[in-house]
């Protein structure tokens, strides 16, 4: 075997053993967070207190998804890859302090701005508000306790991209567990104690935000990283980092102009069709969660540091890799849940108000967002091989393109299809835009390997077609959709769900699955690595 070989297999163990940690602790995270809108709902319900802390923590949220988490650690992972590789851990690490002292300073003054300012805030994104002086006045306080959660965020962010190019992936997937904990604690011990209960959240929030930086400190001491060390607040490859975030944070802003074209598009069609779409995007996000980022999240420092050493056969190795991975967990998870979708909307809403039709309108858009679901994951592995190249405007130029087919696909599809056709628009739109990208990155790397990925998907969809036949047919004689209970209604999905899983696992077998072998290999070795 040749050292070129044995890198790329060992960095696809990293990458696997990488993407395990990111999905189990994201599995944990989506589980709270589940648990914390049920603990919302029960507390606040739907009216004035929880449309405030909705619309407060908004505020912070946007933030947080334009500049922190996914701009500032993927831009800052490859250059900071890069230092590390060609001129050693000490400039690598004198970069890191840089970064974090020319953030605090950003952050700090972000925030005094956003607490002096939220008034106005307020009033241009909830203009509404203006006519109930009572939910102004308790929006505006909220929004002023939790701005200061973008400064905590914003340094996680940052030590999830040193974290993860160190080879640690454990504290910066699970600080979302803490914020979701935080918030269902405040929710039972402080807001009982406050005059405005709702306050609480807020509280929730802000402890959340501090504790998950606290959660990283440990580890960045563990890899020799010693924040208080000294460093100058500017540093030359700052520039190049600020350089690659900008296209970033302007293709994040694209893809919310794109939520709110969708959400304007459907508030045109009949009562609830925004709430439909919302809730089946929010079932979409938990397998895209889980596999799709998380192996995005693991393969982006492997990439990252073979582009720094300039060996494209390994980048296209572990491009390929990565990509066979995702379609082999996502295709049949996507089959699974179009078999599964009805039962699994109903066991997860149907109550109250959430009655047997809404049940059937919003699995009817589950089924159209899901077909895209293969899409929405390769897109987030081909987007991660461009950041590891330090190249972000490729990714927007396809992301532009890709909402304006969104958008002209939806006014086309949702008059036959009313707000399926949304769905499917947003499907067929992220096909287009893998497409675009696969493109591009053959035109900048050179062959990818399409014969392997197109011989692994060809076996992944066998067995997952011939899964999600059988699975049908257990699913009409053990999931009482009519009239059981929510107890039998729960056996009867996790028995499809884990004969589902047993059937690919041995088709998979018995095709000689490659990717089946290798995480089976991984499995066995343990996660030994930190």
């Amino acid at each position: 075997m040749s050292p070129s070989t044995t890198q790329s297999t060992t960095e696809n163990d990293h990458v696997t053993k990488a993407a395990g940690v990111v999905g189990s602790a994201t599995l944990l995270s989506r589980i709270f967070g589940f648990v914390r809108d049920v603990v919302i709902a029960g507390f606040f319900g739907a009216g004035l207190s929880s449309d405030a802390f909705f619309v407060a923590f908004r505020i912070p949220n946007l933030m947080r998804r334009l500049f922190a988490e996914g701009s500032l650690s993927v831009s800052f992972i490859p250059v900071f890859t890069e230092y590390l590789a060609n001129q050693g851990k000490g400039d690598a690490f004198e970069l890191a302090r840089s970064a974090i002292r020319l953030l605090s300073i950003l952050l700090v003054a972000l925030t005094i701005a956003g607490i002096f300012l939220s008034p106005i805030i307020i009033r241009v994104i909830a203009p509404g508000f203006a006519g109930s002086p009572e939910k102004l006045s308790v929006t505006i306080f909220m929004t002023r306790i939790m701005f200061p959660y973008i400064f905590f965020i914003g340094m996680v962010a940052l030590s999830m991209g040193i974290l993860n190019v160190l080879g640690h992936f454990a504290a910066p997937a699970l600080a979302p567990v803490l914020l979701n904990i935080s918030i269902i604690g405040a929710a039972f011990i402080i807001s009982p104690n406050l005059s405005d209960p709702v306050v609480g959240l807020a509280i929730g929030v802000l402890i959340g935000g501090c504790l998950q930086l606290v959660l990283q400190v440990p580890f960045l001491v563990k890899k020799g990283f010693f924040f208080w060390e000294k460093a100058k607040v500017y540093h030359p490859g700052l520039k190049k980092i600020g350089l690659l975030m900008l296209p970033m944070i302007f293709g994040s802003a694209v893809y919310q102009v794109n939520i709110l074209v969708g959400t304007l598009l459907a508030s045109l069609l009949a009562e609830g069709s925004v709430s439909y779409l919302y809730y089946a995007d929010r079932l979409v996000q938990f397998p895209l969660g889980i596999f799709a980022i998380a192996t995005a999240t693991a393969v982006l420092p492997s990439l990252s540091r073979q582009a720094a050493k300039k060996d494209l056969p390994a980048v296209r190795d572990t491009f390929s890799y990565a990509m066979r991975l995702v379609f082999f967990i996502t295709i049949p998870s996507m089959v699974g849940l179009i078999v599964l979708r009805e039962p699994i909307v109903a066991l997860l809403f149907k109550r109250g108000a959430f009655d047997a039709e809404t049940t059937r309108l919003t699995a009817y858009a589950l089924l159209y967002y899901t077909i895209g679901l293969w899409a929405f994951s390769a897109v987030r592995i081909v987007v991660s091989t461009f950041y590891s190249l330090q190249d972000t405007w490729t990714p927007v130029r396809a992301a532009v393109i890709s909402v304006g087919v969104n958008i002209l696909l939806g006014v086309i599809l949702m008059g036959p299809l009313k707000h399926g056709g949304l769905a499917l628009a947003t499907s067929l739109a992220s096909m287009v835009n893998l497409a675009i990208l696969v493109k591009a990155l053959k035109m900048k790397i050179g062959t990818l390997d399409l014969l392997s990925i197109t011989r692994s998907v060809c076996k992944t969809m066998i067995c997952s077609t011939v899964m999600g036949m059988i699975v049908w047919a257990v699913a009409q004689l053990i999931i009482p959709l009519e009239n059981g209970t929510l107890g039998s209604l729960f056996i009867g999905i996790m028995g499809s769900i884990v004969i589902g899983m047993i059937l690919y696992g041995i088709f998979s077998l018995l095709l000689k699955s490659q990717e089946l072998n290798h995480v089976l290999t991984i499995a066995k070795k343990g996660m030994g690595n930190k």
